[in-house]
């Protein structure tokens, strides 16, 4: 059977694991005709992650109310169940912030470019022009905020992005501190990479610490910001090796350049496919929207 002889729809649940919660579910579904046509679920930490792939063709009641009620079973359960048709699934945009440094905002036009993102980059934001060339020769849009009033730069661009509404913001080697207004407004929506393996090296210089000590060991970290620097949930972290001796500050700052951009990007496609969520300032995995897309064309 094809997905156009079907409706199918994602149930997600998520909260603090207990008994029956399957079960509950599942009855109220077959309750109202709902055929479950797979599950994939989890336990991390004591938070319970579950996703169900269902059909509702034959639904007996009309979608708002079984969302409704949903919902409601949700809040008696004490947990948070969503409902969305994965037909009329929204594409997903993201807003890549930047200074000068090109390499991840070049991985990221590349992974557009290749279809690897699960989302589309809808613009660019900088205080500086430099990266403009990159960006619009891809077709997207640049803006270039250079107001010398830094809180009158940073409202500028919060306004901007109140008007694009993008799903994410991505700092890709945005070398600035964000304001705590503009980390609440995006709150678990903000993407930074750091050059380090935090929380050793945080702050300016990461590689100039690494090389200054000694470490034979560097990499660099995908993680949300908050309003402490460097010290946002973290989602991914790699590393290389440096040759201690051999290696001069510049090969460590062109072999973390590029697992930079690598780490950055695998971030972005994760949260875009939705295969992650913060609970209690960590980041959990969970089956994403590709899972269930691959289940539609069977």
């Amino acid at each position: 059977m094809t997905s156009n002889n079907r409706i199918l729809g994602l149930v997600s649940v998520s909260g603090k694991d207990q008994k029956g919660v399957v079960a509950r579910v599942s009855t109220y579904l077959a309750e109202n005709n709902v055929n479950i046509e797979d599950i994939e679920q989890k336990v991390v930490q004591g938070l319970f992650l579950m996703n169900m792939l269902v059909d509702l063709s034959d639904l007996s009641l009309p979608l708002d109310e079984l969302i409704t009620e949903l919902m409601k079973l949700g809040v008696q359960m004490n947990m948070e169940i969503k409902v969305r048709l994965l037909s009329q699934r929204r594409e997903k945009t993201a807003v890549l912030m930047v200074t000068k440094e090109p390499h991840c905002l070049e991985r990221l036009l590349r992974d557009q470019q290749e279809g690897l993102l699960p989302g589309r980059i809808s613009a660019v934001l900088s205080n500086h022009p430099v990266l403009r060339p990159m960006a619009e020769k891809a077709g997207i849009p640049f803006f270039h905020f250079d107001n010398p009033d830094r809180a009158k730069r940073d409202e500028d661009i919060l306004e901007k992005l109140d008007e694009l509404k993008p799903d994410l913001v991505v700092l890709a080697r945005y070398m600035q501190i964000l304001p705590p207004s503009f980390v609440e407004r995006w709150q678990s929506r903000i993407i930074n990479i750091h050059p380090s393996l935090l929380p050793y090296h945080p702050g300016a210089n990461a590689y100039k610490q690494a090389f200054d000590t000694g470490s034979r060991v560097a990499g660099c970290t995908a993680h949300f910001v908050t309003e402490d620097l460097d010290e946002g949930p973290i989602i991914l972290q790699d590393v290389f090796h440096i040759a201690v001796g051999v290696d001069t500050l510049d090969d460590i700052k062109e072999k973390g350049q590029a697992l930079e951009s690598k780490v950055l990007s695998k971030a972005v496609q994760l949260y875009l496919n939705e295969e992650l969520i913060v609970k209690d300032h960590k980041v959990v995995f969970k089956p994403g929207l590709d899972f269930f897309k691959k289940q539609q064309e069977l």
